[in-house]
């Protein structure tokens, strides 16, 4: 939980408050105010191991508070150190700090010893630890001549390093002369006392610089030892030099290091025993030397290792355990195995503990006439000594008073006065280290105080816990007291938490906490209070989280977050990657609640948290980007077990880009035949990286591999080493094989050449082999070149024949072919068709029948029956005109045919010959027929003109096509009203040798519609139709006009409308007056009868104008 403590700008903010915090707490409660009189306190002193760089002035600190002020003294070697005498030594204004200047002129050394410091004032003396002030040392190697060590190859070898004693110790390393680590492994390894072991030496450890380093980090020197040579001769090389210094009678041969068990070179012996201190680090050690090299393993006798604290180092040889305790005293045993047995090792680990605090004495605040205790209670191993001094004296010299009794580890105070005030220390020691502390008496007689800060604000986060603090201070201890609002009762423990640091705590802080709440401290001085306020505010949510993505590689990711927040805090979104911050890439843009991530690369996967945080609180979501692509290109591509018909293809995949792939797909190029062009080869799973590839003979083959997953397939990879198959002969032979004439005395054979993969070796030819079907004829056979064409001559004509085309090459045949069936060359049938018989159905129908011709005469393949047919001349005119021929054809071995969409009474000839591949045969002979009478076509056009009051003249051509005798005209005719209704029907037959007809004694200005049609003796023909106007009279007209221009006309028509006017005005005049007239009804039964024809001429009009415009479109 956060909180935010805000006075006067002042902010303060807390955790979750752990109880070491409170405890802190309760501590500071009880300091006591510096503005009061407190014996001295001591707030920092040098470390109790203190060691100093000789190089530079000596600094050795204590520093303490206290009321007033304390002075300070010191010791050295457990006699008053006068630092006036030393004008190298001055201490430090309003400190016990010393400063000892030893960089102008003095010696470090001078000044080594045990300091202890002293603060004092009126109320009592506080005491520093004993500080061991020791110069630090770097002290150079001895200088040692070092012989060159030879050794045999396989015997074991520690190259010791033996460093000088520093202050404090030197940090070993083996190196070379060019400071470069010298490699270590388990079978050469450095051990915890610095020096090289070798479980086994071989020859490549031959070399003249095995250096030992000593580092001593206080003084950041480096000092070296003499270089080491060590060679390692191998059982050659030692056999060589001895024959060279032996004469040719003697005989020495050596032999080789036999391969032997594990033997520990470090610790000796089956057993060692260890001993370390609490709270330090075990580290145990076992290094053996053996051939092969020993493997080390731990285990720890009636126990187990602890889980989290054991680590191994140096290769298994070193195990540690931190943070050590008596718990993990026992028996240890190391074990060292290789193929030729194991050996063991015991170390018995007894842990000791220097004097650590379970209780230690805390400063006491009384008042006059109170009872108190300070205790002091410590452990170690073996059991620490308590002791007690008063004001820096041991207890049993000190004066006595009254109020004291010491009880081994517990001093016991009761009825004390202002004279009690002294300060104790307690001293735990056993061989291993010492404790010191102290704690002082303070008798005060002080009212309750406040020490948190007036009207502070809090501000928490709702549902979390909310502290309030309450420091105090007083004497006697004052009681507390919280209590909410301006008249609220005290809060209680039911709901609320009051610790002893006064601080009151809200475990769930919810909206209606917030307030004012009231701190009171009491004790019989007197009172003191204190207000602080609280706000409880919403907690920061993300209520839209970041998604998981899965992108391809260049595209675009968006990722959002929206925060929802309390109104009054200002959140600030930041956006990591993997925990830290974004890259400082262009490509990442943030906007508001979105994360923009563009042209992805693979760099960019990883967690995205989008992370909000205010002055109070934080939240944080997360989401995984996964880059995904098509996989990289499988490399390192090789051809293995090559066979005549097979071999073995293995690739190493590349990256799959995030997304696992599915399956390779392996593709070929034959570099001999068809160079640049690949292949599909095969297809294997995406687990597998080996294929086994099927071949085919003679093709120069390279390899390559493509991978693909979900997203896609790969490039290519580079092709593989070329593979040249040896040849073999063809296994296939041609396809698509036909045997088909162009002349009547040929055979041309036609195949589908093999390419050149499929030729399977060199001189690719083909075998061309043929017979007649129906003969006991040999099969005649050539041998032609790569082609795809043979042509037979001089065969008869259409005879079916047999045929096959077998493959061969140098190396030898294809299989057997299989026959196919072929015809030599058509020629044009022989025969015509007889006995042509014609059945007229209708006038525009016939059917034909014929017979068919022998199948010998058509000389090929029958592909049907062709109608020659036209119309020779008109029944009717008997007028020569161009003949146009028509054909039809039917398909197969038909003898009857319709010959449909003939011209009725008309002349028609037809023959019929037969077809084949070549062409037609003989026409039969012409055979004629006659198609009977039909109705006639409608008249060619109609026109009336000449229109006159009472006649209209019509005006036509004959029918175009007449389609037989026309023997008469049919006119029908009616008049057309204004409302558009049809009139009586009239009909009027008129000669077929007419164009042209009066009608008479027609009704004057008015609409007629005509239907025109000629007949023959069949029937009648289509109808033409058209529509004309009689004219109007001149007089009438003249007459309507007179009447509309005369005054006595215009005279009425203005009284009329005056006296309308009058009636609308009185109308108007009795409304008004509340009466009612009813114009309407009386209207109607007085309508001026001159109003009422107008008003149905004006529908009239209006309506014949709309028909008259639609009846003129539709015509």
């Amino acid at each position: 939980m956060q909180l935010k403590i805000m006075p006067k700008k002042k902010h303060f903010s807390a955790g979750r408050v752990p109880l070491i915090l409170f405890l802190c707490q309760m501590i500071r409660a009880l300091d006591v105010p510096l503005d009061l009189v407190q014996p001295p306190t001591i707030t920092q002193q040098s470390p109790k191991d203190y060691i100093i760089d000789p190089r530079e002035n000596i600094v050795i600190q204590c520093e303490a508070k206290g009321k007033p002020p304390p002075s300070f003294s010191w010791t050295r070697n457990g006699t008053h150190f006068d630092i006036d005498k030393d004008p190298l030594v001055t201490m430090k204004p309003g400190s016990g700090t010393l400063v000892i200047n030893i960089m102008s002129e003095g010696k470090a050394e001078t000044y080594e010893g045990v300091y202890q410091c002293t603060a004092r004032n009126e109320r009592g003396a506080a005491i520093s630890n004993n500080i061991v002030v020791r110069p630090s040392r770097s002290p150079l190697w001895t200088k040692e001549r070092l012989e060159p060590i030879t050794l045999r190859n396989g015997q074991s070898l520690v190259l010791p390093c033996r460093p000088p004693i520093g202050l404090p110790p030197a940090i070993i390393f083996w190196m070379d002369n060019s400071f470069q680590r010298l490699p270590q492994s388990e079978r050469v390894s450095q051990g915890l006392n610095g020096d090289l072991y070798f479980s086994n030496v071989l020859p490549e450890d031959t070399r003249e610089d095995y250096i030992c380093y000593a580092r001593f980090n206080h003084t950041q020197t480096i000092q070296q030892k003499q270089p080491i040579s060590l060679k390692v001769i191998s059982v050659d090389e030692l056999n060589d030099t001895i024959a060279a210094n032996l004469n040719d009678t003697e005989f020495y041969g050596a032999k080789p290091s036999k391969e032997r068990p594990p033997t520990f070179l470090t610790p000796e012996g089956n057993e060692s025993l260890k001993e370390e201190l609490r709270g330090n680090v075990l580290s145990l050690e076992c290094i053996a030397e053996g051939l092969p090299t020993p493997i080390i393993y731990w285990i720890k006798e009636d126990g187990t290792l602890p889980v989290n604290r054991t680590f191994y180092q140096n290769f298994k040889k070193t195990l540690q355990i931190t943070q050590v305790s008596e718990a993990d005293s026992g028996n240890y045993q190391c074990i060292a195995k290789n193929t030729l047995g194991a050996v063991h090792h015991t170390i018995s680990v007894t842990v000791k503990a220097a004097p650590y605090w379970i209780s230690a004495p805390q400063n006491l605040v009384l008042s006059p006439g109170e009872n108190g205790t300070l205790i002091c209670r410590a452990n170690g191993n073996p059991k620490p000594r308590i002791g007690w001094l008063t004001n820096g004296v041991p207890v049993e010299i000190a004066p006595d008073d009254p109020s004291r009794k010491i009880d081994g580890d517990t001093i016991i105070f009761s009825n004390v006065q202002e004279r009690s005030s002294a300060v104790y220390q307690c001293n735990a020691s056993n061989e291993y280290g010492y404790l010191l502390a102290n704690a002082f008496v303070n008798v005060l007689a002080e009212p309750p105080r406040i020490l948190t800060s007036a009207n502070i604000l809090y501000q928490v986060i709702a549902n979390r816990p909310a502290l309030l603090d309450c420091a105090f201070f007083g004497s006697p201890l004052p009681t507390i007291e919280w209590f909410k609002g301006t008249k609220g009762s005290a809060l209680h423990e039911d709901i609320y938490v009051l610790h002893d640091n006064g601080t009151l705590e809200i475990p769930v802080a919810q909206k209606d906490s917030t307030g004012t709440y009231t701190c009171v401290a009491r004790n019989k001085l007197g009172m003191a209070k204190n207000e602080v306020h609280l706000e409880i505010k919403d907690p920061t949510r993300i209520i839209k989280q970041p998604e998981y993505a899965v992108v391809q590689r260049g595209s675009k990711v968006s990722f959002e977050c929206k925060v929802k927040h309390d109104n009054t805090l200002i959140p600030t979104i930041m956006w990591l990657k993997d925990n830290g911050e974004l890259p400082n890439d262009e490509r990442f843009s943030v906007d508001k609640d979105h994360l923009v991530v563009t042209d992805v690369s693979d760099d960019d996967g990883g967690v995205y948290t989008c992370a909000a945080n205010t002055t109070l609180d934080s939240v944080s979501a997360s989401a995984v980007l996964r880059v995904v692509d098509v996989p990289n290109p499988p490399f390192d591509l090789e051809l293995t077990n090559q066979l005549d018909k097979s071999v073995q293809l293995t690739w190493t995949p590349g990256d799959d880009n995030n997304s696992p792939i599915t399956k390779f797909i392996i593709e070929y190029e034959d570099a001999m035949h068809e160079a640049g062009i690949w292949h599909h080869q095969a297809e294997v799973s995406g687990t597998q990286t080996t294929a086994q590839l099927t071949l085919s003979p003679y093709v120069n083959y390279s390899f390559r591999v493509m991978a693909e997953n979900s997203i896609g397939r790969s490039v290519p990879s580079e092709a593989s080493e070329q593979y040249l198959t040896k040849a073999a002969e063809p296994d296939q032979n041609p396809m698509t094989v036909e045997g088909l004439g162009t002349e009547p005395d040929n055979l041309v054979i036609t195949w589908k050449p093999l390419n050149g993969f499929e030729s399977n070796g060199p001189g690719l030819q083909y075998k061309v082999s043929w017979r007649q079907k129906d003969g006991d004829d040999e099969w005649t056979s050539v041998v032609v070149a790569n082609v795809s064409k043979y042509i037979v001559s001089g065969t008869p004509t259409f005879v079916p024949y047999l045929i096959k085309v077998q493959a061969l090459n140098d190396v030898g045949f294809a299989p057997e072919p299989a026959e196919v069936m072929g015809h030599s060359g058509e020629d044009l049938p022989m025969v015509a068709p007889g006995n042509v018989r014609v059945n007229v159905v209708n006038s525009t129908l016939a059917e034909v029948h014929w017979d068919p011709v022998p199948l010998k005469s058509v000389r090929g393949h029958l592909q049907g029956y062709r109608i020659y047919y036209w119309k020779a001349q008109s029944s009717s005119k008997r007028n020569r005109r161009h003949i146009e021929k028509k054909i039809l054809t039917f398909q197969g071995n038909k003898t009857h045919g319709m010959l449909p969409g003939l011209q009725p009474y008309s002349h028609y000839v037809l023959n019929v010959r037969v077809v084949n591949g070549k062409g037609e045969g003989p026409a039969s002979t012409d055979r004629g027929f006659h198609t009977p009478e039909g109705v006639p076509s409608a008249p060619s056009s109609l026109k009336i003109v000449n229109p006159t009051l009472d006649s209209l003249t019509l005006e036509w051509d004959p029918p175009s096509h007449p389609n037989g005798v026309l023997t008469e005209y049919t006119l029908r005719y009616q008049p057309i009203n204004s409302t558009h209704e049809l009139g009586p029907l009239v009909d009027l037959k008129i000669p077929a040798n007419k164009t042209r007809w009066t009608l008479n004694h027609l009704n004057f200005s008015t609409r007629y519609k005509f239907y025109f049609y000629a007949q023959t003796s069949v029937g009648s023909g289509s109808q033409i139709t058209e529509e004309a106007i009689t004219t109007v009279d001149e007089a009438m007209a003249s007459r309507q006009v007179d009447i509309a221009t005369q005054g006595w006309f215009i005279g009425l028509m203005c009284a009329v409308a005056l006296l309308i006017l009058i009636l609308l005005i009185v109308c108007f005049i009795r409304r008004n007056k509340g009466g009612k007239y009813p114009v309407k009804e009386k209207e109607d039964a007085h309508a001026d009868p001159e109003i009422q024809p107008m008003k149905e001429d004006d529908g009239t009009f209006g309506e014949y104008r709309l028909f008259s415009f639609v009846s003129s479109a539709s015509f």
